[in-house]
């Protein structure tokens, strides 16, 4: 592991945890003694808390950081200056998705002069205490989380070091005071579906991503409004959740085309689902688009090489990670974000693997 340098990119281990530093006071003289005089522990115990340490028993942690949120305790203007870095945590690396929101970030950095540090947490939404002590230990500019989960003690720890956080794509409902960016995923699945509506298809079917996920769920949603508005009925079994991966889609897309009466045209919800269902196609000696349409969702820099070209709904991953970042550097600058989730539009792509159905 290479020592850090400006703009590189460092995945990070738990093993990588360094020692947390002390904090001291807030601006406006609410100290770590009077937090420990409302709860009844000793101030080493509110550092230790603060700083993300795991010798705090849960029911003083919890105690502690709700004071914390309630007096608004944040670090003194007083401590080190943060260092050079952006921290930039996903669930997983694994796809082109990842990569388009790495070049978000990493442009705003380099012109801010900084490095980004990126945690993988393998899969996993939720972060372990080993993330969230390496990072109070490199007191970053600021911390972007992309489809992840970050818990109240999370939030809570960040906030009191003066560290901003900025969510994209959050899983849930975006908390209440933590800045989120986003894409118009609901009409992003309603494009969709009116395209595949006006070349004559009846019978869509929809591959949803994980259904406790927003934008999954919203995709899904815009899809059952399309087609509420066109008067026809969402049959059930023609809608399935499962994750954003090319597994998924080949598990999904081969159970529907295998259906008595098969969709004649597929939704999904990214677009490495869609080359999931291209080839269960394949395996089935189908033919896109002649024996079933497809259209993705994200416009990942393959759907344009894939034979047939893919028709999906193109997200501006890069320009969610930019403004992602530059509200980072907003907030870390001392200025008030005045809206908290912004929402950048979705545009559909047409290209070769749509087309009218086949009459039966």
């Amino acid at each position: 592991m290479s020592k850090l340098s400006e703009r590189q990119w460092i995945r990070y281990t738990p093993s990588m945890v360094d020692g947390a530093q002390p904090t001291t006071r807030r601006r406006g003289g609410t100290t770590i003694a009077y937090i420990a005089e409302q709860t009844g522990v000793s101030a080493p115990t509110v550092s230790k808390v603060i700083n993300g340490r795991a010798d705090v028993s849960a029911a003083t942690r919890g105690r502690v950081e709700a004071a914390i949120r309630q007096h608004g305790y944040v670090r003194s203007e007083g401590r080190a200056r943060p260092s050079r870095l952006i921290e930039l945590i996903f669930h997983e690396l694994e796809s082109e998705w990842a990569l388009e929101l790495v070049r978000g970030v990493e442009r705003v950095a380099g012109r801010h002069e900084l490095a980004v540090v990126i945690s993988e947490m393998e899969g996993r939404r939720t972060p372990g205490r080993g993330w969230i002590e390496g990072v109070l230990a490199r007191r970053p500019a600021g911390v972007i989380a992309v489809f992840a989960e970050l818990s109240e003690s999370v939030r809570t720890q960040l906030s009191a070091r003066g560290i901003p956080l900025v969510v994209v794509d959050p899983t849930g409902e975006p908390a209440h005071g933590t800045p989120s960016i986003g894409a118009t995923n609901w009409n992003g699945g309603l494009t969709a579906t009116r395209h595949l509506l006006s070349l004559g298809h009846e019978r869509i079917a929809v591959i949803g991503g994980p259904s406790g996920i927003l934008c999954s769920r919203a995709r899904v949603d815009g899809f059952r409004a399309a087609m509420d508005a066109a008067g026809i009925p969402v049959v059930p079994e023609l809608v399935s959740h499962g994750e954003f991966s090319v597994d998924e889609g080949v598990e999904r897309g081969r159970a529907l085309l295998q259906m008595a009466r098969p969709p004649s045209a597929i939704m999904t919800g990214n677009d490495l689902q869609a080359l999931g269902v291209y080839q269960a196609a394949r395996e089935l000696r189908l033919h896109i688009p002649e024996d079933v349409s497809v259209v993705g969702f994200d416009d990942l820099p393959v759907a344009r090489w894939v034979g047939p070209p893919l028709t999906t709904v193109r997200q501006p991953l890069v320009e969610m990670a930019v403004e992602a970042a530059e509200m980072i550097m907003r907030i870390a600058a001392g200025e008030r974000v005045t809206q908290s989730r912004i929402e950048l539009a979705t545009e559909l792509i047409v290209r070769d693997s749509t087309a009218p159905p086949q009459k039966a």
